[in-house]
């Protein structure tokens, strides 16, 4: 491929058509219209009048070397051109890699630290609703500072896109508070273990409800992620049945909101993309809980009442907002990669992320780990990574 500077840099050589000369027809059929062919001469020789061959003038001479140096250029400038064009592809290729690794990185950061700083304020603030309305309220300030400054486009939603948005938006209010509620009663790295059972509700809600039948591969992957996540709850020392019912119930609240956008199949316009999808669900699910808050728990935020309890404001306020801000960060970060990636490769990042998170909570809140509960954890998550794995098989069509 020549580039256009490339071409700019040559002058096409005239091609000039050698004469014809007559000479005598010896018999018949010996010359066709009175003239013999066209005689082809060497490189650097000319035909004279005579039709002798004579060598070229140093005028002739010069331009065919002209012309010989000139093509020898437009070849150079094409190589050079196919190679920058390469090595541009390249450094695109390199810079993509690069930035996806970032919010791989970013994703689990944002996720530990909302782990540890979550669990820090839950031990001394025993609400998870009212931690739960403070990570909804920060989310929508980071939407909406988001929407007013023009960061992200701001969506164009009519009244029924919201009305088919809002199922989602209540199961995705009610998986974050049972997420909140398992994390405030038990270990994070037990939590998260329990957690690992995601794909067994997956298979059975979309089974359930959108006839969607998993071949028996995938079945079978889902045996060691009960199996391990039932022996990690026998010799678990947090374990009580509040923290475990409300990871259980957490995993069908979730899975239940991706068998709903399936069901649903919310018409999106440009402007409607994941992340304003579920900025537009941080909203609502503030909007959700906010009163239930006000009629079950009450406001135990405020200053009089952290006070009352011998609590160190700053110290509070501090983890709830790095928390609140890790939260959204870290789901809005995740939208991001599976824009970039596919479902597998994201669910293989999810598995990977929860080994992160279960890691550094043993070791940050220095949780008494047996080794039959060690391995009951790594036999889930070996099933998880599997089920990604087998995920991406389909099944071949049955022949009419």
């Amino acid at each position: 491929m020549q580039s256009a500077a490339a071409v700019g840099l040559v002058r096409p050589c005239a091609a000039r058509p050698l004469p014809t000369y007559p000479s005598p027809c010896r018999g018949a059929g010996g010359c066709i219209g009175g003239t013999q062919p066209p005689l082809l001469t060497p490189r650097g020789l000319r035909l004279s009048a005579r039709a002798g061959l004579l060598p070229a003038s140093p005028l002739e001479e010069e331009e065919n070397r002209r012309c010989r140096a000139a093509r020898h250029v437009a070849a150079a400038a094409g190589k050079v051109a196919a190679a920058e064009g390469a090595g541009e592809e390249a450094g695109g290729g390199l810079v993509k890699t690069l930035q996806l690794g970032a919010l791989f990185g970013l994703w689990y950061l944002f996720n530990i630290y909302f782990n540890i700083y979550n669990k820090q304020v839950l031990k001394v603030l025993p609400y998870p609703i009212n931690i739960t309305t403070v990570q909804f309220t920060v989310g929508s300030a980071i939407a909406l500072f988001m929407w007013i400054t023009g960061i992200l486009k701001r969506p164009k939603i009519s009244g029924a896109q919201l009305f088919a948005i809002l199922p989602l938006a209540i199961v995705h209010t009610m998986g974050n508070l049972f997420t909140n509620m398992s994390l405030g009663k038990v270990a994070v790295s037990f939590t998260h273990t329990i957690k690992a059972m995601e794909p067994f509700f997956s298979v059975l809600l979309s089974a359930i409800f959108l006839g969607e039948l998993p071949t028996p591969w995938v079945v079978l992957s889902l045996l060691p992620i009960v199996g391990g996540v039932a022996l990690a709850s026998l010799t678990e020392a947090s374990f009580n049945w509040a923290g475990f019912w409300s990871a259980m119930a957490s995993n069908v609240t979730f899975q239940s909101r991706n068998v709903l956008s399936k069901k649903l199949m919310v018409k999106k316009e440009e402007s409607l993309d994941n992340i304003n999808l579920f900025s537009i669900i941080t909203v609502m699910s503030f909007f959700l809980l906010a009163p239930v808050t006000l009629l079950t728990e009450g406001v135990k935020v405020s200053p009089a009442v952290l006070q009352s309890a011998g609590l160190n404001l700053k110290q509070i306020y501090t983890r709830s907002l790095i928390a609140a801000f890790c939260f959204h960060a870290y789901q809005q970060v995740s939208y991001m990669i599976l824009a970039r990636v596919s479902p597998v490769t994201h669910s293989v990042g999810n598995c990977v992320k929860r080994v992160v998170v279960i890691v550094t909570s043993v070791l940050f809140f220095r949780t008494p780990v047996s080794p039959i509960n060690s391995l009951g954890t790594g036999i889930a998550l070996a099933g998880v990574f599997l089920y990604s794995q087998l995920k991406r098989l389909k099944p071949k069509p049955k022949a009419a």
